[in-house]
Parts: structure tokens; sequence; C-alpha cells
């Protein structure tokens, strides 16, 4: 008799009464305490656009009202809810500040949805490389500096596009380059999608401040990344005079369901009510706690937690701390994957990214003094048993190659756009140096691209690719699933 197959709700609910503790999104961690009431059942309020609850796509009742609600309380001029995530709200930025055809200026180390956009748009991109923070192997900041000499040699640039914080926490200097956008009178977009939680912090310096904050014309927020809201819940803001806000608001007519969930517009609202209140007095205790936390993971001997001092050099502006950043470089044999591995098989705790050397546990507001304390726990006895065989830094080839290290400036022979117009010819990896790619290639998460469209293929591609694998990471992009063959441009 056949086994019957484990349903995905039957093994969500499993997973829940488990004892794995998440350091991964969504912030809420898996955890309902916003009020005493609590969330009700979905079934129960998951309706449509019935008389009186208003269409999020002609918002001119309790909607509309609910985000004028947020918008004064960010200090924007509108505040948009989305239910398809931020990949909606930078479509929208991205389409909606440019004309087809175009010219952009957006940081190498975007997000896979930004290129998205360049390519519905049929965009132009030129790009700002970020800096190379080499110590911990991951992109630094963007210079202010790089945005202005960009601005400055090409005037059919129509808006700026940047990343901060990024997956890393890695923070750039939004104020001043939001001030140079401004002088050549161009928009700054900023997908804040990893810093949510940034306009309800403390007033103390500890987390930096948010793009909204800065001066920036558009800001994309994920809730649910760092704060406690449904999965794919996020919030778009437009602020100023160079955002034409009737375009960007027909792009997410597009971009967005046009059946919306009323689940999940009701849970960004009962978030942000919370934030406005409680979760400010939340905040601090999160600040508390992860003070703690770095303090009592100073003495580790070969794992090492990054901790502020990764803002000493000149590679990086400014860091989020609620991104706990576990290097592996002097753990021999370990990587990244492998302890990822351990602290999930071992000690049930669910890590939110492994990289070649170096994993990435998000921390909200919602996690708790035991979570902290388990992962505390688990980093001090691997630290421990890897100190007694550990022979110092790791040679493993599969590991010397990083997505940070790997955004170097790369030929560009057409567009993203007329890349995938184009006839394709199939080619093995190995022999692929010095094609045009009609494909991206990248790790996900984060989702960053190490090749995008309309490049050359570099000698780092495939160097990329194979070192990856090896590391046991998903690498992501290429219709080849074998990762042996790439699509390219027919000469």
């Amino acid at each position: 008799m056949k086994e019957k197959e484990e349903s995905l709700l039957e093994k969500l609910t499993k997973y829940s009464s488990s004892d794995f503790y998440p350091f991964h999104m969504p912030g809420h961690k898996r955890r309902d305490d916003l009020d005493q009431a609590g969330f009700p059942d979905p079934y129960g309020i998951d309706i449509t656009e019935i008389d009186g609850f208003d269409n999020l796509h002609h918002a001119d009742g309790i909607l509309k009202d609910s985000m004028r609600r947020a918008a004064d309380m960010y200090g924007t001029d509108r505040t948009n809810y989305l239910v398809n995530g931020s990949t909606c709200g930078i479509l929208s930025a991205i389409c909606g500040t440019t004309t087809a055809g175009g010219k952009i200026l957006m940081a190498r180390n975007s997000h896979i949805s930004a290129y998205n956009g360049v390519i519905l748009n049929r965009l132009f991109p030129e790009y700002v490389y970020p800096e190379y923070a080499e110590t911990l192997g991951i992109s630094g900041s963007v210079r202010a500096e790089a945005v202005e000499d960009a601005l400055k040699a090409d005037k059919r640039i129509q808006a700026v596009f940047l990343t901060s914080p990024t997956y890393e926490g890695v923070v750039s200097d939004v104020r001043q380059i939001a001030a140079i956008a401004h002088r050549h009178g161009v928009p700054l977009i900023v997908d804040e999608a990893h810093g949510a939680h940034l306009p309800f912090a403390p007033d103390d310096g500890y987390f930096p401040a948010s793009a909204i904050s800065c001066g920036a014309d558009i800001v994309i927020q994920s809730l649910h990344k760092t704060l406690p809201a449904f999965t794919q819940t996020a919030v778009l803001h437009i602020s100023g005079t160079l955002v034409d806000h009737e375009k960007v608001e027909r792009y997410l007519k597009m971009f967005q369901s046009s059946s919306p969930s009323y689940v999940f517009m009701a849970g960004i609202e009962r978030c942000l009510r919370y934030m406005d209140k409680e979760g400010r007095e939340e905040m601090k205790r999160y600040e508390d706690r992860l003070r703690a936390f770095y303090a009592n993971v100073r003495d580790l001997t070969i794992l090492r937690v990054f901790d502020r001092e990764i803002m000493d050099g000149s590679d990086i502006f400014g860091w989020d701390p609620s991104k706990i950043i576990i290097s592996t470089k002097r753990a021999g044999d370990l990587n990244g994957n492998g302890l990822a591995a351990r602290l999930r098989e071992t000690y049930h705790l669910e890590i939110e990214m492994a990289a070649s050397d170096h994993v990435i546990a998000l921390t909200s507001l919602k996690d708790t003094d035991e979570g902290f304390a388990r992962l505390e726990k688990a980093l001090h006895l691997i630290d421990k048993e890897v100190c007694g065989r550990s022979d110092g830094e790791s040679k493993d080839a599969a590991r010397i190659l990083t997505p940070g290290c790997c955004l170097a400036k790369s030929d560009r022979i057409c567009t993203p756009a007329e890349a995938l117009d184009a006839q394709g010819v199939r080619a093995p990896l190995e022999s692929a140096t010095g094609m045009v790619s009609k494909e991206f290639v990248y790790v996900y998460p984060p989702g960053i691209p190490v090749l995008v469209p309309g490049e050359k293929i570099g000698v780092q591609a495939a160097e990329f690719i194979e070192k990856s694998t090896a590391a046991g990471l998903s690498v992501q992009g290429l219709s080849d699933r074998n990762l042996s063959t790439i699509l390219t441009v027919a000469q």
C-alpha cells in the first residue's frame, strides 16, 4: 500500500510545533503577540472588495484613510500598501521614474528584481559599484562621490537606484547621495527591504537612520523581513516633488494582484499600529538584547561574529547590527554551509543564509532572550570543537570566491532587454568566456547577480558557479539545472 504523502500544510504544522528556532525572516518569528486578542481565523476575514471595505487600486475609503495614517506616521507624502512584496514596489518605482528606453544609475549589487525592472522598461543601466569589504568578502557601501561622478558624466540618467541596508546590513551614505541626486534633478530610489525596522529604532545611533529621514524620494520596505508582519507584505513611500506620484501608482496597479488580500492589508495596518506604539519600546529592549549578544560572543577564538568594527575601514559607511554575520574563515574545513548545517541539525537553529565563508542570522524585535542564548551557546560549543582541529584559515578553493568580489566591472555589449530578445546559443560553461550572456547568474539568497544578460562572460563567472556549487550554495539563473552550460547571445 502506497504511503500517504505529507501535504505542505501538514509539514508546516508539524514544523511549527517543533523546537526549531528561526534566525531568519519573517520578522514575527512565528509569534502572534501584538495584542491581547491575537490575529483571527484568516478564513473568517478573507473577503473581496465588498461594500464598505474599499479597493486598494482605487482607494477612497477605509484603505485610503489607513494609508494616509501610515504616511503621517512615517512623515512621507504617500505610503502605499504592497501585497506582492517589495518586488512589486521596486518594479513600480523603476518604471514610474523612467521612460521606456531611458537610463538609470543603479548600484551593481542590486537585487534581481531591480534588474527585472530595467528589463521591463527596456532601460540602459549605468552601474555604480560598491566598495569591496575584503575582510568580510562582501560588498561594502556605495560611495557618494561615485554617484556624483556618474551623474556629471551622463545627463540622460533619469533616476538613481540604491540598496541600503544590504542583505548583510551594509548602509551607504543615503543622505549625501540623495543631496547629490537632487542637485542633478533626479530622484533617489532606495531598496530598504531589509530596513523596515529602522524608522522605529531608538534615536541613539545604534541603528542607522532610515532612508526616509535621509531624503530619499522613494523607499521600499519589506515589513515581513524585520517586523511582525506576514510574508509578502511591504510598503512603498513617496516624498518630494521629483517623483510623479500618479505614475508610480499606475504601475502599482499593474504589478500588484487585482485581488489584493485583505488578510495581508489588515496585517500591514496591525503591524504599523503596533510599531508606532508598543513597538518603539520593544525596539529599545531589542537593542539591549543585541548589545548583550555581541558582548557575549567576543571571546570566540575560531568563529568570528562581526561587530561594529566592520566600519573601521573606508569600505563601509554604516551597518545595521540586526544582521548577525558569523565568519568561518579561520575554521579550517568548516565553511559557511557546513556551519549552517551544524546549527540546524545539532542545535535546531535555522539560519537565514549560508555563504562560502560566513552565515547570516537575521534577527528582529520579536527574537527572544532564549533564542539569543541558544545561538550564543551553540557558537561557543562549535568554536571549542573546531578549535581543537583547526589549522588556521582554510585555503579550500571552493571558498576563495565570493559574490562581493565578483562584482568587478565587466564589458557590457548590449542592454539586458536586448540580450533577452536576441537569438540564443547554448555553450559549455568552461568554454563560454568572452561570449555574451543571455542569462543571470546569482546565488539565492541573496539574489545579487554576478552576471547580467548583455555582459561578456568572464573567467570569474565560471569560477563562481563551480566554487559556489562545491561549497553547497544554491546557484540560480541558469536554465541548465546541471549548471554545465549557459545560454549566450548568438554572434
